[in-house]
């Protein structure tokens, strides 16, 4: 089948499980695609070919050999690929970071161990910006990540290179993880659906890099049922049924994102809201298309029944501080020998010194107040059944974009602004400036594409809309996306 990476992942999993597609089959397909498209998109930092290809083998192996009613792992034979801060045992993970010493990773970290257990066959390492902490797929060690509807542009970041590889058909879908935006970012600027799960939804192994508990594991995938499908090996639970969540049509036994997916959600109140905690700080105006994908979310809305209205939302002007504050923690705790600290980038070092400088009593202090941030937040959201935002303020940057590495042209940032720190961090809360509230709050989102500013899909650049959900609304938030045709 030539055309095996336009298969829904659905479809994909129900080939391989009927034995119509061996895994190997499928494995180098994948792997066919990466070595013909990679060095012009640079989703891939390290690619696993020898290795995938014997893991295939053996999955074609136990197929084989099974007996008869003998159940397969539900991603038996299925490519993915991690992005480069997730340890895959035996092979290295860099962090993207020129600073760090090249070690294959000793053990499998939680999200690997949960896919591979799944059966999930991986097929290399992709793209991120330094230890994840940027908007965009750039770093010192690789080419950059673009996107593939423009290869000048941006893929975004941190989950810039998976949301790459999904994209452009070189896995059916990917895990990213997303502690300020990492994976909407991403799947707005290359046209997918991006779902950030509530916190404590999917498991994750302790970090003491996250101190306010930010970061969450999600799907990067080009449809809610492949969405749904790769939720369900992340979060094994699956999806809430406390009641939550509210007007959640799920499965008959309660269990399972892709049994819910396809039902249909119950008439919803919507808010639509361009308001953002950063406004204060950095004042910014959404870009004209990113109000034309705004406009067509609200209009796909309200053609399927749902009663989108104004809201307004107050965020306390503090906020910027107090995430910064937060998010950066991480970064000031890691190894890095004092004569490699020369290797971080300008923005790493520059957090790094600050997070170093600051008192154990000052996070305390910024964590106490996201704290009450995210119970005043939700106190306000609670009006309504699901937040409506567009999912990006600008269209996908031109690389160098937020460094100014580029070449300037009097619309974007000339190399004379390299090594701004400070500047690139304003220019990327300006680009995504509805995303980390929903971190802060532990609330899931989805981020949906539904315009092209060409006028049809896959023409121009891809443009998306964020729902944000109640907690426990993983399912309802797929079931939209799927009712609004994706």
């Amino acid at each position: 089948m030539a055309d095996i990476h336009r298969l829904p992942a659905v479809e994909l999993r129900s080939a391989l499980r009927s034995g119509e597609l061996s895994a190997r089959e499928v494995t180098e397909h994948f792997l066919a695609r990466i070595e013909e498209s990679n060095p012009r998109l640079g989703a891939f930092i390290t690619v696993t070919g020898p290795r995938a290809v014997a893991e295939a083998a053996a999955a074609d192996a136990r197929f084989a050999r099974r007996r008869a009613g003998e159940p397969l792992p539900p991603l038996h034979g299925m490519p993915v690929a991690f992005k480069d801060l997730t340890d895959v045992a035996g092979v290295v993970t860099t962090h993207g970071s020129a600073a760090l010493d090249r070690r294959p990773a000793p053990a499998d970290g939680a999200l690997a161990a949960a896919l591979r257990g799944a059966g999930a066959i991986s097929l290399g390492k992709t793209q991120v910006p330094e230890f994840g902490l940027t908007a965009y797929s750039e770093n010192r060690i690789a080419p950059p990540s673009r996107n593939p509807y423009a290869l000048s542009r941006s893929s975004g970041g941190s989950s810039g290179g998976s949301a790459a590889a999904v994209a452009a058909g070189l896995v059916p879908f990917a895990p990213g993880t997303d502690g300020g935006g990492s994976i909407r970012i991403p799947a707005a600027a290359c046209g997918l659906l991006g779902l950030k799960p509530g916190r404590g939804v999917v498991p994750a192994s302790e970090s003491s890099g996250d101190p306010a508990g930010l970061v969450v594991a999600g799907p990067l995938a080009r449809t809610a049922a492949d969405a749904a499908l790769l939720l369900d090996v992340l979060s094994p639970e699956g999806p809430a049924t406390n009641g939550s969540a509210p007007n959640v049509a799920g499965s008959p036994d309660g269990t399972g994102y892709l049994d819910a997916v396809h039902r249909a959600p119950a008439p919803l109140r919507i808010g639509v809201s361009l308001d953002s905690p950063w406004a204060g700080i950095f004042p910014f105006t959404p870009d004209p298309e990113a109000l034309d994908a705004l406009d067509a979310g609200v209009r796909l809305l309200t053609g399927a029944g749902h009663d989108v209205v104004e809201a307004g939302i107050r965020y306390d002007n503090r906020y910027p501080d107090a995430f910064t504050t937060a998010w950066t923690a991480g970064v000031g705790a890691a190894r890095i020998a004092p004569h490699r600290e020369a290797l971080l980038t300008p923005l790493t070092r520059t957090f790094r010194r600050r997070a170093q400088q600051r008192s154990a009593a000052k996070l305390n202090e910024c964590l106490a107040f996201l704290r009450q941030f995210e119970r005043d937040t939700l106190a306000q959201y609670s009006a309504w059944d699901l937040v409506l935002t567009p999912a990006l303020a600008q269209t996908p940057r031109p690389v160098g974009w937020f460094t100014g590495s580029g070449h300037g042209d009097g619309r974007w940032p000339s190399p004379e602004w390299a090594g701004d720190a400070d500047g690139d961090y304003r220019r990327q809360c300006e680009f995504a400036p509805w995303s980390s509230m929903v971190n802060v709050c532990g609330l899931p989102a989805v981020s949906i594409p539904v315009h092209w500013t060409g006028g049809s899909p896959g023409a121009g650049l891809p443009m998306g809309i964020q729902l944000i959900g109640r907690p426990g609304s993983e399912a309802l938030l797929l079931q939209v996306a799927a009712q609004l045709g994706f």
